[in-house]
């Protein structure tokens, strides 16, 4: 099995994508998260440049990195200057670290246009960085950027930049499409053309605007390259560098390719998260290998099949990557799939009875009105239990008033009053909210609190909005989802009505029912 260097550039790279901004206690956690995955190198940012990027470098030595090196990232010199001299390499070298990456120009469209120098004040600028760091003892890793483009537009002078970082002592030759606009045969035949031309290392670093970032990442470790380049989850620039959630998981399942040890593999889908959860940004669901509907069922002949043989309709052992497998419940289910779900929550249907078909004929009327219990399985849990008799009433509604009031130069406030009975006591409570929602929320658990003194443990976290049928404007019906939380975990609850505030209260009361069935199950 032929090792691959791994090289994460997202405290740098990634956090050039629209919407992040890491703190250096951002980046720590993010690199020590690296570490614990067994990432071989780790790129912190240009020191030297932003000020905050020497912040992470000063500290982070007390982390005590035990897998992975650390890189310092900055460019070539600059045009008509002496290394030695120079301010970037400077502070590339006051960053500490052993192992340093460059970058410099490929392609003569930007040495002319960008750089404004000669193509061979270039490769002096190339040929002298690398010099004068591999002089000062550092390891040095040469990005050389836009390096497909410019080789397709020159090829002679894209391998003379390449050959002038190697001269001069380059360990590694990182081959960048840095516009991300190369077709993944065509990166598979230009690295093939370079064997026999450059004898050190090759790389590299793919981004993603052709949507080929990983695809020709994975082709060039084919044709040769021992080291690949890219962020966690994508994230970048533009569309992104490559993903080396994907990369990761597709070397090692696919091409047999050891880059980080099958233990750290299962550890991939939690880190994935980790990430996502610090940069402040949403995994999308449909993320291969990690995503959360990755290796979800939903058709009724799928999961039919998957629960004969999982091999039928997933390509990977979930369990492998740290992820898992989820049967979603909806109208396209089939019997197999109710049963399943029932089993999940320690019901038994009876083999041959008529409550598979009973339970499943109820949501598919539902979900006929637009109700969605894919996305909220709490909801569907009870009406399984409702449906089986299994279901506990802990109290009855009777009734409630909501009223919202705006004063000039104030802000919208709203009242709500509840009326319901737990056992033969009746109960009222009133509460004040932000919204009608809000205030329905507290008046429901202010009235049940004295009652189920666990109540008090839970709160909402999202509420969501989607209207059914725009044809009909304001007398659509619209369908609500309601995430709650406790301390030992969250769960989604939904509502469907031509009343938002009726559809607000279905999912509230699903999710206040939910929260005093768990609790009672603990008993």
């Amino acid at each position: 099995m032929r090792a691959i260097e791994i090289y994460d550039t997202t405290l740098r790279d990634g956090a050039q994508s629209e919407g992040i901004s890491f703190s250096v206690s951002d980046k720590l956690k993010i690199c020590q998260k690296l570490d614990d995955l067994g990432i071989h190198f780790i790129e912190g940012g240009w020191p030297g440049v932003n000020p905050k990027d020497m912040g992470f470098f000063k500290k982070v030595k007390r982390l005590g990195l035990k897998n992975s090196v650390l890189v310092a990232f900055g460019s070539t010199m600059r045009k008509e200057a002496k290394a030695s001299q120079d301010k970037i390499l400077k502070g590339l070298l006051a960053a500490d670290t052993k192992f340093i990456t460059i970058f410099g120009k490929s392609w003569a469209l930007h040495v002319r246009e960008v750089f404004k120098v000669s193509l061979e004040e270039n490769l002096r600028m190339i040929e002298e960085s690398v010099k004068f760091l591999k002089s000062k003892g550092r390891m040095v890793l040469y990005d050389a950027e836009h390096f497909f483009d410019g080789y397709k537009d020159n090829e002679e002078y894209s391998i003379k930049t390449l050959k002038a970082a190697e001269e001069a002592g380059a360990d590694r030759i990182i081959l960048c499409d840095t516009n991300g606009g190369t077709i993944t045969s065509r990166v598979f035949e230009i690295i093939e053309d370079l064997k026999g031309l450059v004898s050190a290392p090759l790389g590299i670093h793919a981004h993603n605007d052709a949507d080929m970032a990983v695809a020709n990442s994975v082709a060039a470790v084919q044709a040769g390259c021992m080291h690949v380049q890219g962020t966690m989850n994508g994230y970048g620039e533009r569309c992104g560098n490559a993903n080396l959630v994907s990369i990761i998981a597709n070397l090692k399942l696919k091409l047999g390719v050891d880059c980080i040890s099958d233990i750290s593999l299962k550890g991939l889908t939690e880190a994935s998260r980790f990430v996502a959860e610090v940069s402040n940004m949403k995994l999308q669901d449909n993320q291969p290998f990690v995503g959360n509907s990755a290796f979800a069922h939903k058709a009724g002949v799928h999961v039919n099949a998957i629960l004969k043989n999982p091999r039928t309709y997933e390509h990977v052992d979930p369990n492998m990557v740290g992820n898992h497998r989820r049967l979603l419940i909806s109208e396209l289910s089939g019997k197999s799939t109710i049963f399943k779900k029932a089993e999940e929550l320690e019901i038994d249907l009876g083999k041959g009875s008529g409550h598979g078909k009973k339970i499943l004929k109820k949501l598919q009327d539902l979900e006929n009105n637009g109700y969605h219990f894919e996305a909220a399985e709490a909801s569907l849990e009870l009406l399984i239990k409702h449906l089986m008799k299994r279901f506990k009433d802990f109290f009855d509604f009777e009734s409630f008033r909501v009223t919202s009031e705006k004063k000039k130069g104030g802000r919208m406030t709203s009242l709500a009053t509840i009326k319901l009975k737990v056992g033969r006591v009746t109960e009222r409570a009133t509460s004040l909210g932000d919204g009608p929602v809000n205030a329905l929320d507290g008046a429901l658990r202010k009235a049940l609190k004295k009652f189920y003194p666990g109540i008090a443990g839970m709160h909402l976290t999202d509420y969501k909005v989607r209207v059914l049928d725009e044809k009909e404007g304001t007398a659509a019906k619209v369908r609500v989802l309601i995430q709650s939380q406790d301390k030992d975990g969250s769960w989604w609850t939904t509502g469907v009505s031509e009343n938002i505030i009726d559809a607000s209260w279905q999912a509230l009361v699903d999710s206040v029912e939910y929260k005093l069935l768990k609790d009672s199950e603990k008993k």
